[in-house]
């Protein structure tokens, strides 16, 4: 389900510690987009919660006692195909990030997120995409990229605008960038204004620091 841009975001926050909850609630009322619904400790009150208030988005620790996150992500892809979970976690593995994706989760996001990656990774979720950590392994983010696991992965909706995000962080300009992949002018800039609004990014500077922060280009 894809959520409306002036409707809020119903938010469920799912951690086993309370203060790292009220960390996560205090970034999460920093958007202004965001409704906290309620909290949760574990994953059985998690999924009461679910039953009660209906949230859009799930944001769940991975590591729970009695019902661990994975296997609280199975049963909401089952009994509320429409709610989407965040996975929190401290592992970057590509075990531990496969996992969640193949349960159902829609996004995989470090405990040490920043408050950017935060916002992009709800907004990006709450549009029906899926978001990964920015320090998510190079193979991991290849594999989604090509076509062989989630199609929406970032913001980053095709392989033609990962190309052009790839060309952009190596300096050239719109015109190089057409006559390299063989496309318009008028194409390269629907691609770069594309992602730009997906990614929430609003100059070229921008796209360049997402790209190599990211791991998605290199420079030459």
């Amino acid at each position: 389900m894809q959520i409306g841009t002036l409707d809020p975001i119903r938010v469920l926050i799912v951690d086993g510690h309370i203060l790292v909850r009220a960390g996560i609630r205090a970034l999460l009322e920093r958007l202004p987009e965001v409704e906290i619904i309620a909290e949760a400790r574990d994953g059985p009150e998690a999924l009461s919660l679910v039953d009660v208030y209906e949230p859009q988005i799930v944001m769940m620790e991975l590591a729970m006692p009695n019902v661990n996150g994975l296997e609280v992500t199975k049963r909401l892809a089952k009994s509320h195909p429409n709610v989407k979970v965040i996975i929190l976690s401290i592992y970057s593995d590509e075990e531990n990030v496969g996992q969640a994706l193949r349960a159902g989760a829609s996004g995989y996001l470090f405990k040490s997120a920043s408050m950017g990656d935060l916002g992009v990774a709800i907004r990006s979720i709450a549009r029906g995409e899926t978001y990964l950590s920015p320090q998510v392994s190079k193979p991991i983010i290849a594999e989604y990229l090509q076509g062989n696991g989630l199609p929406h992965l970032g913001g980053i909706r095709s392989t033609r605008q990962r190309q052009v995000l790839e060309l952009i962080a190596r300096g050239k300009t719109t015109k190089q960038i057409a006559l390299n992949l063989n496309i318009s002018v008028k194409t390269v800039e629907t691609h770069r204004a594309r992602l730009m609004e997906s990614l929430d990014i609003h100059d070229v500077a921008g796209l360049v620091r997402y790209a190599l922060k990211t791991g998605l280009a290199k420079m030459d």
